[in-house]
């Protein structure tokens, strides 16, 4: 049975631009207006902390303080589906490091606690340009996707992130000890394919999750999607452990080169995920602004559904700024597939207009100067 957790009170303290906030939410439609600056990303934001991680804008807890606050923030959500109810909570405390997470009042590890009770996926206006980004944008926005789908991803990418950096630090000696050196890159070996293998599940789980979801006359086009990487493509073909040993061993032998380029070269740290507009089969980046914002939402839509299918519970999904790309007909679309997912949706833009073809019982919120209220 698929769990549709719903948002249905939001209160902020001491966040970004709001002294307090307290929304009382009904339904599964949510629309943020106002100006520019008014505080609708923030809301968006605050939503995106029930997710690991540093949030939709990746920044520093400290950022997210109100100038003028005590130093600390805290967000609240009470989540309800058909079932039942509970309160989630995170936040930071003044002059603490790390933030704080509870469930029903009472603390637990870490936010990623909470996906066993929502999952958060987001679109934002920076995410525009990934197309034609860096490697590295691409990166972070697969791990995302795989987080979505297995909590444990972040903890997979931190050790690597981890082993890299230790192995940078020993090569970096006039004559690097080679045990300590041998036993990071055995660890290395292990944590590197636990990510490619990783990432690389989750791009065949989504890419049949689009084939078999195919709509050629859809307004958002389907992507086909593969990973570039030397890993990724030797675990194709051969047993995780044999991925392992071989990796191993080509930091062995790269050990002299590595440090004189004072990084690791190879590795899933260096892998791309490419991605191709299906229905023209060209290459994402060179297709036109509209079509890579269609194609792109599409995408972060079938991660969506991949994401109920696969964890039983449909998503809360943060989409900011979203109707002012798209013309009429295509907002209407855009309305239509969101309606679909049976998850709540959140968005934001500055043109209440753009959300004139909502369904009835969608919520539309002012947003000025750190308050709300509803249209």
């Amino acid at each position: 049975m698929l769990h549709a957790p719903q948002v249905r009170r939001l209160s902020l303290k001491d966040y970004r631009s709001f002294a307090t906030l307290d929304l009382d939410i009904v339904g599964r439609m949510v629309a943020l207006c106002g100006p520019n600056g008014a505080g609708k990303t923030n809301i968006l934001e605050a939503l995106s902390l029930l997710s690991p991680g540093r949030g939709l804008r990746r920044a520093a807890l400290g950022d997210c303080a109100r100038i003028g606050g005590g130093g600390g923030f805290a967000v609240s959500v009470l989540i309800g589906d058909e079932e039942a109810s509970l309160q989630l909570g995170t936040g930071l405390l003044p002059g603490e490091v790390g933030r704080k997470a509870r469930i029903n009042r009472e603390p637990v590890g870490s936010a990623s606690a909470f996906a066993e009770h929502v999952r958060v996926l987001w679109l934002t206006p920076a995410m525009d340009g990934l197309f034609n980004g860096t490697p590295g944008e691409r990166r972070r926005f697969l791990d995302r996707l795989v987080l979505a789908l297995d909590s444990g991803h972040g903890a997979r990418v931190t050790a690597l992130e981890r082993a890299l950096s230790s192995r940078n630090r020993l090569l970096e000696a006039p004559c690097p000890d080679r045990a300590w050196l041998d036993a990071c890159e055995r660890e290395l070996g292990e944590v590197a394919v636990a990510v490619a293998a990783a990432r690389r599940q989750a791009v065949s789980k989504l890419n049949g999750l689009i084939a078999s979801h195919r709509d050629e006359a859809s307004a958002f086009p389907w992507a086909e999607l593969a990973l570039q990487g030397e890993l990724e493509a030797a675990l194709e073909t051969l047993p995780a452990l044999e991925v392992e040993d071989r990796y191993s061993e080509i930091l062995r032998l790269s050990r002299a080169r590595d440090a004189a380029a004072g990084r690791t070269l190879r590795g899933p740290h260096a892998s791309d995920l490419a991605v191709r507009h299906g229905p023209k089969q060209i290459e994402a980046g060179r297709a036109s602004t509209g079509e890579q914002k269609a194609l792109l939402t599409g995408l972060v839509i079938a991660h969506a559904r991949l994401v109920a299918e696969m964890s039983g519970i449909a998503p809360l999904l943060l989409l900011d700024e979203i109707a002012a790309h798209f013309d009429p007909l295509r907002r209407r679309a855009l309305f239509d597939e969101l309606a679909s997912l049976g998850g709540q949706v959140w968005m934001s833009g500055a043109d209440p207009q753009h959300f004139a073809d909502l369904p009835e019982h969608a919520m539309v919120f002012q947003v000025e100067a750190g308050t709300v209220r509803q249209r």
